[in-house]
């Protein structure tokens, strides 16, 4: 089968730190993977925080193989606030080997499907108190080689293709820490993280597919792609990321319509799941729905409230799809 014939993957982030997962709560006819958040990075190697819950979870996700046989099963390793050790657990040839082996082991003996990186970020701050180093642009690459090889190994063992893929900034900077180009050899499938991006002075969209005429920003899904590509990663390993939650603002008394409106607070922006939003909130309480045309991006604005939320909604996804489509990238992926 040729790349251009595969049907696009879809890929759904799945978090354990939550607790013990409902697997009857989840679609598995509609994805293609699973990626289950977040194994931790601790002494150097992957570490299950809660091994008894992580476990049990493994287990249950397993088991919606019943509903579908080809649904594939990921640790992803990092996350916002797990991603401190990285740097240091990937610094020379012989940690990178002992991070990918212990990395690799915990999908041998849970009989997993292969291993996403979510490094936030190589090369760049985090979250606070994250180390980070100029070498992380080369090592980022060399854990790659390192986990592939190691892939490799358990490959053999078992006769079945195991995956390596990542998630990545949705934002062209990521672009000059790392060697995407190079490290695309050794991956998948590089999840870009199109969503969360963040308005400082003016109300603008988490996670749009254009720009917005009305209010211009840094960052756009379409912005990414096209660096991601320039970087010499190829389509058809580009997965665009969805959000499937809001991200909240408190706009100024003076906000007339919301998006470019001056923000007084993104104190707790992260915000509720779609299903809250469509149920609870759009076009109910006060809360008015626009679409910008030229962002393919929706948002709610209150104008008594002045609260203002960004997401993603059936309309926009769809304009997301048939955008993977025409470009014929990977496919799609979605947090959470």
């Amino acid at each position: 089968m040729k790349v251009a014939d595969k049907k696009p993957v879809v890929i759904g982030y799945v978090t354990g730190y939550s607790g013990l997962i409902d697997q009857n709560q989840i679609a598995a006819e509609k994805l293609t993977h699973i990626n289950y958040a977040f194994v931790n990075v601790k002494n150097n190697q992957a570490y299950l925080d809660n091994y008894k819950r992580d476990s049990t979870n493994f287990v249950r996700l397993n088991s919606l193989k019943q509903k579908n046989p080809n649904l594939q099963i990921l640790i992803s390793i990092g996350g916002w606030s797990w991603s401190e050790n990285f740097s240091d657990a990937v610094l020379t040839d012989s940690l990178r080997k002992v991070f990918a082996k212990s990395s690799v082991d915990i999908i041998r003996k849970h009989h997993l499907d292969g291993v996403d990186i979510d490094w936030e970020y190589p090369g760049m701050q985090g979250e606070e108190g994250n180390v980070y180093r100029p070498e992380d642009k080369e090592n980022f690459t060399l854990m790659f080689e390192a986990i592939r090889a190691e892939l490799a190994v358990l490959e053999k063992e078992t006769g079945k293709k195991k995956l390596l893929t990542t998630a990545t900034g949705g934002f062209p900077y990521f672009l000059n820490n790392t060697e995407m180009g190079k490290a695309a050899k050794y991956l998948d499938y590089i999840n870009l993280m199109t969503y969360d991006y963040y308005s400082s002075k003016r109300a603008g969209h988490h996670t749009n597919l254009y720009d917005s005429k009305t209010y211009p920003s840094d960052n756009s899904a379409d912005k990414a792609i096209k660096a991601y590509l320039a970087a010499g990663v190829p389509a058809s390993k580009i997965v665009m990321g969805i959000a499937f939650y809001g991200r909240n603002l408190q706009l100024n008394p003076t906000a007339q319509k919301g998006l470019g409106d001056t923000i007084l607070s993104s104190a707790n922006s992260y915000g509720k799941g779609y299903t809250f939003l469509k149920d609870s909130l759009i076009n109910k309480k006060g809360f008015i729905e626009y679409k910008d045309e030229d962002a393919k991006a929706p948002f709610l604005f209150n104008p008594e409230t002045k609260q203002y939320i960004s997401y993603d909604n059936e309309w926009s996804v769809a304009h997301k799809c048939d955008y993977v489509l025409k470009n014929k990238l990977g496919g799609v992926m979605f947090w959470e």
